[in-house]
């Protein structure tokens, strides 16, 4: 799969970038031998480049197939650089990625420009080879001919040019935005005496003195991870403690060397340029044309009808915690604060219901819920997940192996689950290596989950939250996605989807979390083994909708704020983009937000990467009503109905891009969406 094209030879056979087999050797790659590999690959790429230029000189044999594998190696190297450099980054690593990125950025530019390639596609297009394709290679070719057109393929040569350094510009400048963010959240810590800690949980009081004392220091270290801010917001008694933490976060991508209010602006300014170029009236417009929306204004009408369904019942559940908190506080109590939200809503929740989710945590253990989620896999999708050994890039890093019901090995995948001082926030998948049908069979795919979930503690395994039990099921529906393709072109397969479908495999999975049937699967005491008593689940269930139109408004904040600045803001006026995003993200909170707020300066899904979900955050929202209602088959036909689970395989996961998303779905639900499904759902209808 990896081998060389036919008349290259690899450079350096002793730079493991230049020898990828499916089991990586990560315990041998090192920053230096990344810009070397690159420089190799991409003179390799050119070559094949100028071959298939040349096609008009022969018949078009393969002319498609090569193009698909074209860059393949080249990919899976930038994907590696790329992985390492947010998992254990160094500035050995931030250096080689930045050295990389002016390069393939470039590359990339130019082969969408390419004048010899693009009039080979098109001679190739008129061929009766071409009209004898079958149905997924029609669907390669006419989405490659598009893909090139809105590359720029026709542009005259002073926009090609200027186009190739705004591309290369943005690569380079949205970089710098994830280090930023990245270097200021590994920057931050704050020792604090222990009853500064008061109400929090005592896993993350001892988790932070372990990490004090491993440091050499007094006290307990607090950080902007994850599984240390957010039960310290939402227990910490000390007000002035969870001030002193939601304000930190709130200065990432502010700090004086790690500003990246600047660069926003530049962004925006550089995506707009981008999309003008190419003919489009905006970045949204450019990015969405081939996803489900089909445009900006689409995506803005759909998270605005969803915010007005929302406000009455965002209202009302801030009039109730406003009450709630002056009952409690008394009527003279200072007013609420972004940095008391959270504490409240847990205190009203816990009155309500009786319920804190603390409670669930010693049944959750990270390796009950792995075998239970695996377990799930088996009977509904027919796949057998065991462990398996290779090379990793931390010792915490874990490896697996999939096999399918005749017992072909199907994929592979990593697990890197918990937070460190060198690794990104977040949780995400990725792939390194697409499989799928071949002429002598099937090829495994390869990829990756990572996490940052609370770690385990001195005498106890890692316990999960349940919304981080909710993040490993999420993430592996996107495994999964991928890792199940049975798409032959490389370019279609699995998670390679229009962005408003991609994320529909893996919020699917979210809903088995809180189903009984699937919760004995995995939800065991981890002393005892007792399962998960009735009563506490019954409260699970009671207050899964609590707060839904926070939640919900949340997630619209973050999808409008995104359109706003790439639909409606111009790039040229004096508007200054971070105000306009505090000015549209404060119509979603609740409290006051100080004059400096600019969570916007720290939006990674936006501004880390060219494209990422800019323009494309209301994906989640989009996707959310798919899966709400696509459930809604397993709940009619059984929870672990095999044959349901085959027609979702068959329709969805093993699809990838081979045919139209709403075809897809049409295919697995019979009809089109149910658009009131996700509002039914969170009680919001």
């Amino acid at each position: 799969m990896n081998n060389p094209a036919p008349g290259t030879q690899p450079v350096d056979s002793a730079n493991p970038l230049l020898n990828i087999g499916f089991r990586i050797p990560f315990d041998r790659i090192r920053p230096e031998h990344a810009e070397p590999a690159i420089d190799t690959l991409l003179s390799e790429a050119r070559e094949r480049v100028e071959r298939l230029a040349a096609s008009g000189e022969r018949d078009f044999a393969d002319f498609m197939a090569d193009l698909d594998v074209l860059t393949e190696q080249l990919g899976t190297v930038g994907t590696i650089v790329g992985h390492l450099d947010g998992v254990v980054t160094s500035p050995e690593w931030q250096a080689a990625r930045k050295a990389i990125i002016p390069k393939t950025s470039a590359f990339y530019t130019e082969l969408g420009l390419h004048p010899g390639l693009w009039a080979a596609l098109k001679a190739f297009a008129e061929t009766d080879a071409a009209r004898a394709l079958d149905p997924v290679r029609a669907r390669h070719l006419k989405l490659t001919i598009d893909g090139f057109r809105r590359g720029g393929a026709d542009l005259p040569g002073d926009k090609k040019a200027r186009l190739t350094e705004v591309n290369t510009r943005l690569a380079e400048v949205t970089n710098d935005f994830g280090k930023n963010v990245l270097d200021a959240t590994a920057a931050f810590e704050l020792y604090v005496p222990g009853e500064r800690l008061a109400g929090v949980p005592e896993r993350v009081r001892a988790a932070t003195r372990r990490d004090a004392e491993e440091r050499g220091q007094e006290g307990y270290r607090l950080t902007l991870h994850q599984p240390v801010f957010t039960p310290v917001l939402t227990y910490a008694d000390d007000r002035e403690l969870r001030r002193e933490l939601w304000e930190a976060q709130t200065r990432v991508g502010q700090e004086p060397g790690r500003d990246n209010r600047p660069l926003v602006r530049e962004i925006l300014a550089l995506r707009r340029e981008q999309a003008e170029l190419l003919g489009f009236r905006n970045f949204a417009d450019y990015i969405l044309e081939d996803r489900m929306a089909g445009g900006g204004d689409n995506a803005l009408r759909f998270e605005r009808d969803l915010e007005a369904r929302t406000r009455p019942a965002f209202e009302r559940e801030n009039a109730e915690l406003e009450a709630f908190y002056h009952v409690q506080a008394g009527q003279d109590a200072p007013e609420l604060q972004p940095w008391d939200g959270p504490y409240w809503a847990e205190k009203q929740r816990q009155a309500k219901y009786d319920f804190d989710e603390e409670a669930l945590r010693p049944y959750f253990a990270l390796d009950n819920v792995l075998s239970g989620l695996f377990e799930l896999s088996r009977r509904i999708f027919g796949i057998t997940v065991t462990e398996a050994q290779a090379p990793g890039w931390h010792p915490e890093v874990r490896f697996y192996d999939i096999h399918d019901e005749a017992g072909t090995h199907v994929a592979s995948f990593y697990t890197d689950w918990f937070p460190r001082d060198t690794k990104r926030g977040g949780a995400w998948m990725n792939a390194f290596i697409t499989g799928g049908p071949r002429e002598n069979g099937t090829e495994p795919h390869l990829g990756l989950m990572c996490g940052n979930m609370t770690p385990p503690g001195e005498d106890t395994p890692a316990l999960l939250s349940v919304r981080e039990v909710e993040t490993v099921f999420h993430e592996f529906g996107h495994l999964l996605h991928h890792a199940m393709s049975r798409v032959p072109v490389r370019s279609l397969s699995g998670t390679q989807v229009p962005w408003d479908f991609v994320e529909l495999p893996s919020q699917i999975m979210e809903n088995w979390v809180m189903e009984r049937e699937a919760l004995d699967l995995f939800a065991r005491h981890y002393q005892t083994g007792e399962a998960l008593p009735e009563d506490l689940f019954r409260k699970l269930v009671d207050a899964r909708n609590y707060r839904a139109g926070n939640v919900a408004m949340r997630q619209y904040s973050f999808g409008l704020t995104d359109l706003t600045l790439h639909v409606e803001y111009d790039p040229q006026s004096e508007t200054d983009p971070v105000a306009l995003a505090r000015e549209t993200m404060a119509r979603f909170i609740s409290f006051p937000l100080p004059e400096n707020y600019a969570q916007v300066a720290s939006f990674g899904h936006l501004f880390s990467s060219p494209v990422g979900y800019g323009a494309g955050y209301y994906s989640y929202k989009w996707a959310e009503v798919l899966d709400a209602d696509a459930f809604s088959r397993f709940a009619d036909e059984g929870l672990f109905n095999r044959e349901t689970g085959r027609s979702y395989v068959d329709t969805i996961l093993s699809r990838g891009n081979s045919d139209d998303p709403a075809q897809l779905y049409r295919d697995f639900m019979g009809r089109d969406p149910d658009a009131d499904a996700l509002l039914r759902r969170t009680g919001l209808l």
